[in-house]
């Protein structure tokens, strides 16, 4: 996935006209419409990554002591694979290759590359970067290791409602 992503990246770096670069799925729900989300992203001088200091088994439960000392246990991150990036952030995920090897070696089940290497990297190299946070909304009510999908069958005006005030109280409290 991680090799995927950053070929993605890489391809989407030679165009210069690109300045952020977001990776989504169908189980992101977007906070506001197309308009008010690119407007908020081309403005901000934050990347938007998910990079959380998961102390349960999903989180640091999941670190490789072989990747010390290159990274420790409190510089390991949990996010999503699902990203916004600035152009500098992007740079920095495709020019790595210190950190890329590690993971690549020592990063295999229960360790995941999607949810781990991104959060962990841009907290050791640039985390004045990243806003730690989303602009989407993503259901992880339901127990498992994906989070809901959503069509269209199950996406409308009620839905984007009550998942708006999901995410917005949740982030207040």
């Amino acid at each position: 996935m991680i090799d995927a992503e950053r070929r993605l990246l890489a391809n989407a770096l030679l165009d210069f006209t690109n300045e952020r670069f977001v990776l989504l799925s169908e189980t992101c729900i977007p906070l506001f419409n197309f308009t008010t989300i690119y407007n908020y992203l081309i403005r901000s001088n934050h990347s938007f990554i998910g990079s959380a200091d998961d102390p349960r088994k999903s989180g640091r439960g999941r670190y490789n002591k072989a990747m010390s000392p290159a990274i420790s246990i409190s510089q390991w991150r949990k996010g999503s694979q699902w990203f916004e990036v600035n152009r500098k952030v992007a740079i920095r995920i495709i020019s790595d290759r210190k950190y890329y090897p590690i993971f690549a070696e020592h990063c295999s089940p229960p360790c995941y590359n999607d949810e781990h290497y991104i959060p962990t990297l841009v907290n050791i190299l640039l985390p004045e970067e990243n806003s730690n946070r989303s602009v989407t909304w993503v259901d992880w009510s339901r127990e498992g290791p994906h989070p809901g999908r959503f069509d269209w069958r199950n996406v409308n005006a009620e839905f984007m409602n009550q998942s708006f005030l999901r995410c917005c109280l949740a982030e207040t409290l």
